[in-house]
């Protein structure tokens, strides 16, 4: 079985446990202020530019990145050290992983996901969610759908094998939040809103851990 195919198959049947109840959990939200974590401070990436003819286009990797672009070349390095790997697989794992994570943390319940998160993240999402349970709130969400995922950046790093790709999804969804007395004091039940994240994944390429794990949020 393909790295891809089982990294789609790892995600993908980790979010049946979890599509349930969710609310904003990062990037841009009308009325939320959700935590952002921030991508840990490292080197520069460095990239290798590929040049070729025209027949040696690789359609998965143009599609997705600007011919030419660092994010390009930093995928096309990815390839050559994982030949399986494709950013079209990629990309629909992390749509998976986007609804599932935003759905373990409204719930309020990180368990099932906890390997897909760096440690600043999770401990930011945990934080969070102690912070409700602390003040009595409860979350009410219903996840409607993942309207875009587009990477917005890829880099590489040849000297460790690390790879960074940051997607940019776009959802919707009905959240809100009440009080111990059950008054809505954030959100709207009745009402969806779009919510814009910039979510950051990494991974170590040619070993034979497939997952990605999520490091930055925006």
């Amino acid at each position: 079985m393909s790295n891809p195919l089982l990294q789609l198959l790892v995600l993908a049947g980790i979010a049946i446990f979890l599509i349930l109840r969710l609310r904003n959990v990062l990037g841009t939200r009308d009325g939320f202020e959700p935590p952002q974590v921030d991508q840990p401070a490292a080197g520069p990436a460095r990239f290798e530019v590929i040049e070729g003819s025209a027949d040696e286009v690789d359609h998965d990797v143009v599609d997705h990145a600007e011919a030419g672009s660092p994010a390009a070349a930093a995928l096309y390095a990815m390839k050559r050290v994982e030949p399986d790997f494709g950013v079209r697989d990629f990309l629909t794992g992390s749509k998976h992983a986007y609804e599932m994570i935003l759905m373990a943390f409204e719930r309020g319940d990180l368990t099932e996901v906890r390997p897909f998160l760096a440690t600043p993240v999770a401990e930011a999402f945990q934080g969070v969610i102690d912070q409700r349970t602390a003040h009595g709130q409860t979350v009410q969400a219903q996840y409607l759908g993942t309207r875009e995922t587009s990477l917005a950046a890829a880099e590489f790093d040849p000297a460790t094998g690390i790879a960074e790709i940051s997607v940019r999804f776009v959802g919707e969804l009905i959240a809100a939040t009440r009080d111990t007395q059950g008054n809505v004091i954030e959100g709207d039940p009745k009402t969806s809103r779009k919510q814009k994240d910039l979510w950051t994944f990494a991974r170590q390429m040619g070993q034979n851990d497939p997952n990605w794990q999520l490091v930055a949020t925006g």
